[in-house]
C-alpha cells in the first residue's frame, strides 16, 4: 500500500488544501493529512482544534486519514511508513520555500521524496493567513472553506 503524508499547519484548512488532498487521494492508496504541532508559527487554533476541524473537513474522502504529529516530518513519515510527502505549489514564491524544505528533508532521510501538486486555478492565491485576515475584517469567503470551518473561525475570533 502506498501511503503519503500531507503535512502542514492547516490553521485553518481551506478548499485549496482539500483540492490537493483529492488529487493525491486519486494517486495514492492512503493520504495522511498530518497536522503539525511544532509549526514555528503562531496559530489561532490549538493542534487538537486543527486536527478536529481537519477530520470534519475530510470525512467524505475515503482514503484520507488525519493525524497530528510533533517533531521532524521525516520521523513522522518513517513512523507511518509513508513513501513521500505531498505539498501544494501556488506560485513561484512557494516553489523556492518548498524546494529548500524538500532538499532538507531528503538530506535528513535519503529514502524520502516530496511530490508537488498544483491546486485548481481558483485556489492559487488562497492561504490560511489570508482567510483569517479577510474574515477578521468582515469580508466574504464564499466557497473558499470546507463546511464548518468558517463557523469555527468566526467563533474563535468572536465574530
Amino acid at each position: 500500500m502506498k501511503t503519503v503524508i500531507y503535512p502542514g499547519t492547516f490553521d485553518p484548512i481551506t478548499n485549496g488544501h482539500i483540492d490537493i488532498l483529492k488529487k493525491a487521494s486519486r494517486v495514492f492508496d492512503q493520504v495522511i493529512l498530518s497536522v503539525a504541532e511544532d509549526t514555528g508559527k503562531s496559530t489561532l487554533f490549538s493542534v487538537d482544534e486543527r486536527e478536529q476541524i481537519c477530520r470534519e473537513a475530510v470525512r467524505d474522502i475515503a482514503n484520507v486519514q488525519v493525524m497530528k504529529f510533533s517533531g521532524l516530518v521525516v520521523n513522522f513519515a518513517r513512523k507511518v511508513n509513508a513513501i513521500a510527502m505531498i505539498r501544494g505549489l501556488r506560485a513561484i514564491s512557494d516553489f523556492e520555500y518548498e524546494l529548500s524544505q524538500a532538499l532538507m528533508n531528503e538530506k535528513l532521510s535519503d529514502r524520502f521524496s516530496t511530490i508537488f501538486f498544483v491546486p485548481d486555478y481558483k485556489y492559487l492565491y488562497l492561504s490560511s493567513s489570508m482567510i483569517k485576515q479577510v474574515i477578521s475584517l468582515g469580508g466574504s469567503i464564499n466557497n473558499l472553506l470546507p463546511p464548518g470551518v468558517e463557523e469555527a473561525l468566526r467563533k474563535k475570533l468572536n465574530l
